[in-house]
């Protein structure tokens, strides 16, 4: 298959001065997610790869079956290889985050560091019973009707309420660009048989993990279990921002991510 749409900003290619940070985001799997990030990595001298996953956004596509996060840590490998980056600090968010613990178990030389954001080991049960809900929206009321309770699972209310034009044209962006269905099954179907909780021990990298207290989607508990079973992980803790923080609370969150980034850019 074609290599994921992606892009590059700074550097074309790795340079030993200039170390790279691969995007890589949740269930939307959109590289525009990280738009708050970019700038800021860039501006601290990082060289940035930012993706749109296999069967979303610019690359589109149908989904091998049965679909699994192995297949999207395999795409982020050959993106690598076509952008000729031999290792990168990978930054995920939710299911990226899961992306990017599969990459470095498979292929820990590619890993420099992780950064996770609200990302998990095993399933639970809180987060299991959210996808119910969605994929029966989905089912009784198409594409509108999940992508209208997506900012409920993303966003804290009150951020919602105070930024109603941005998220309606948020929702209204996500029903012209959806996958879907069976994608967006797939995808979830994914997420919700992804378990590496008893191979937490070998991940050597060096690794970052925020949780707001609030996620509503994913408890911050199993960032608190992520960061018990690794054994290089600190947590960093968010008491407000929803699931989606590194958006809603981007300053507090870029801070974060920079000071830890910094100190694990030399390899």
């Amino acid at each position: 298959m074609a290599v994921v749409a992606h892009d590059v900003h700074g550097p074309a290619h790795g340079q030993a001065d200039r170390p790279t940070v691969l995007l890589s985001s949740g269930l939307g799997g959109a590289a525009a997610f990280w738009k708050p990030q970019v700038e800021g990595l860039v501006a601290a001298g990082w060289r940035v790869i930012a993706y749109d996953q296999r069967g979303t956004g610019r690359t589109g596509g149908t989904l091998p079956t049965p679909y699994s996060i192995a297949h999207m840590a395999e795409d982020v490998r050959e993106l690598l290889d076509a952008t000729q980056t031999d290792r990168c600090h990978l930054v995920g968010h939710a299911l990226g985050g899961l992306v990017g613990l599969q990459l470095a178990l498979d292929a820990p030389g590619r890993v420099a560091s992780l950064a996770l954001v609200n990302a998990w080991s095993r399933p639970n049960p809180h987060s299991a019973r959210c996808f119910d809900a969605r994929l029966a929206l989905l089912a009784a009321g198409g594409a509108r009707a999940y992508c209208e309770a997506q900012p409920i699972f993303l966003y804290p209310a009150d951020w919602c309420a105070a930024h109603p034009a941005r998220v309606q044209a948020e929702v209204d962006h996500a029903v012209d660009h959806f996958p879907g269905a069976d994608t967006m099954r797939a995808r979830i179907a994914a997420l919700r048989a992804f378990d590496v909780d008893a191979l937490l021990a070998r991940i050597s990298a060096p690794v970052w993990i925020s949780a707001a207290q609030d996620d509503v989607l994913v408890p911050w508990t199993c960032s608190q279990r992520l960061a018990e079973g690794l054994p290089r992980a600190e947590l960093h803790r968010l008491p407000h921002g929803g699931h989606a923080h590194s958006v809603t609370q981007a300053e507090a969150f870029n801070t974060a991510l920079l000071a830890f980034l910094a100190r694990h850019k030399t390899p």
